[in-house]
Order: structure tokens, then sequence, then C-alpha cells
């Protein structure tokens, strides 16, 4: 790799169980007990789990019906926003004490590049037990982080001790690290890629690698080149202070199913209004629009069309967004609907990576 790249010391910090963690901080009688952060009507869904919830199977996007099935001990607290976005705002204070660059992925995690720190530590492993000790002191919260070259490594090595832990993969340790590591544990591939990937011998970083650009791509489109580059330890990312959104969506969760395209008519001018007002408010504009149909079976469908033009009216979004409900025949009943707008006129465009080698990282202390 070049030197430049090669010399970047990533932190990804992740606060543990985030949601749960606080409605468990502000009321100490939840303290040890199983708690699931969201609704708890047959139509709720989780938002959150304690870990003491999570034994039992309990995990966030779970209705809260399969959530009390599994766990029948299970308490529902209600989503507080306003306080979650009050604490993520000290802790993101503490992270610009050591560094500018900073990319918060959710109100819970982030990035940081630290490999030229205002506090002057060469040491991003120090640099990341500080700043979870200083999350600890000013919140009560405990937080768990990944330190290594890049944002993908940093980020799956968060998960490797938590909760409260941190794991540092080292320059010298990164190609043998991802070439002893899961597949289903590679940032990137979920639980339907994974399945894929075992049916065609793929179950470790280092099966990954045995791969060709080619193969990767003739079966992963174009994830393949993400694929291939990451197992190789190069993923070129910089930590962007100012994310670019990707898409600007708005979705519903419905009452009662729908059953019929009539029906939800009514819904998708409500979804659009408030696709049009996120629209407006970041003055963003898109050229593909996607309609997001989960049926009361709780599948996922999406529907999408692309124009060789950016649109930004509520009225062509809507039409399109009708066009595309009444593309194809539903399979079931429906309880939620979504419209996004992605491929905006904010994107840039990408870089390809260098193939390069690890070699110059050998010299990088950590």
């Amino acid at each position: 790799m070049s030197d430049e790249i090669s010399l970047r010391k990533i932190i990804h910090v992740d606060m543990d169980a985030f949601y749960a963690s606080v409605e468990q901080l502000d009321n100490p009688e939840l303290k040890g007990k199983p708690i699931a952060v969201g609704g708890s009507s047959k139509r709720g869904v989780v938002a959150a789990a304690s870990y003491e919830a999570r034994k039992f199977g309990v995990r966030s996007a779970m209705s809260s019906v399969l959530a009390k099935r599994n766990c029948p001990e299970l308490i529902f607290v209600k989503a507080r926003f306003d306080r979650y976005k009050e604490i993520s705002n000290i802790i993101r204070t503490i992270f610009f004490e050591y560094t500018d660059l900073v990319e918060p992925l959710s109100l819970d995690e982030a990035y940081l590049d630290v490999t030229h720190n205002k506090k002057g530590n060469p040491s991003a492993t120090l640099i990341a037990q500080e700043i979870r000790q200083r999350i600890l002191k000013e919140t009560g919260l405990t937080a768990s982080a990944g330190i290594s070259i890049n944002k993908f490594i940093a980020k799956v090595a968060s998960d490797m001790n938590k909760p409260n832990g941190q794991k540092t993969i080292n320059p010298e340790e990164v190609i043998q690290f991802l070439e002893d590591l899961e597949i289903r544990k590679f940032y990137g591939v979920g639980k339907v890629t994974a399945e894929k990937m075992y049916k065609l011998g793929i179950f470790t970083g280092k099966d990954l690698k045995q791969k060709t650009l080619e193969f990767l791509d003739s079966n992963f489109g174009k994830s393949g080149s993400y694929y291939y580059h990451v197992v190789r330890g190069i993923h070129n990312s910089e930590v962007k202070p100012h994310r670019i959104p990707k898409s600007v969506g708005a979705e519903r969760t419905f009452s009662e199913n729908l059953s019929s395209e009539i029906f939800m008519l009514e819904r998708l001018e409500h979804i659009a209004d408030e696709l049009d007002r996120r629209l407006k408010k970041s003055n963003i504009a898109g050229k593909t629009i996607t309609l997001k149909i989960k049926y009361s079976d709780f599948t996922l469908q999406t529907r999408s069309k692309t124009l060789p033009y950016y649109i930004a009216d509520k009225a062509l979004i809507l039409e399109m967004a009708k066009e595309l409900l009444y593309q194809e025949q539903l399979q079931n009943s429906v309880r939620l609907l979504g419209i996004s707008l992605a491929n905006l006129n904010t994107e840039n465009k990408k870089t390809e990576p260098k193939e390069d080698l690890v070699s110059v990282q050998l010299k990088f202390d950590f």
C-alpha cells in the first residue's frame, strides 16, 4: 500500500446496547433485567435489546410478539430519542477532543482517524482506551472499540470483545486475521450473502481470497470487487467528517395489514409528503426511486426504477411509486410501505482501490 494509506490509524467506537443501556442507566430498577426498547403491541418492533434480553435471542428489528415469545420476562420501554441524542452529543464532544476526523454512523457509533491527533499520542490503542474511559466517566455507559489500519478492519474488530472491550489488529496481523475470519463476520456480508458464499465453498477469508476478481464479480456483481479487496487488507475509504447520504427515504408501518393496492395509495401519498420534506430540507434530488414493501409474513421486497435525470418533485415521485406498486401482483397482505430516492446528486465518483501490498505497514506502530 502507499505510505499515505498504510499509515492510517482508525478507531471504530461502538456503544454497548446503547438505547437499552441508557434506559437502564436512567432507571436503576431495569439494571440486570431483559429489556427491549420499542412498542409492545402486536405491531411493535424491537429497536434495541439489552444484553440480558439478547441471551434469549431478542434482537433489533424483531417483532415484539416474537421477542416476547422468546423471552416471556421481557420488559418493553418506549424509545426516548431526545435523550439518546443528548448523550450522543456528549460522546461526540469527547471524540472531537482527539481528532476532527470523526465520521458518525449513527447515534451510537463512529469512525475516528487518529493518525494525526490533537493529543500527539502515537498509539491508537491507548487513545481508544482513554476515549472509552472518558465515555464511562462522563455518561456512565460502556463502549467497545476496534483499532486497525482501515475502517473495514476497525469495524470488524470492534465487535470482537464486546461488551466493554477493545481489539487492536496491528498491521503485521492484518492478513492472517482476515484469512482466519469467518465469512459471516465480514462487515457487509449479511445472512443471505453468507449462505450464497457457503454454497460456493467460501467459509473463511482464506477461502474468499482464493477466488478471482472475475469469479466474485460474476457471482456478487458490484460487491465482488469490494470483497476481493477487503480480504487483502485494502479499503481506502477515508474517515469523512460530513457523511454524504447515499439515499433519502420515508416509510410507515400500518396498524392493520393492507390487502389491496387501492388501500395503499393514500398511505403512499403521506409517505411521499414526508420524503418531500426531507428532500427539500437537504436540497437533494435523485435518479433511482425504490418502493419498499414488507409483507405480513415479514418478507421484504423492493422495486426500483432509475431515470436518466434527477427528480425531487413530490408529484413525480408519487406517480413513480404508484407505477412500481402496480408493477406486479402483491405476494401477501402488506404491513409496511416505504419510498426512497437514491443515486443522488450529492454523490461523488468513487476511486478504485489500489492493489498494493501490506509491506509498508509492517513498520507501523500501533
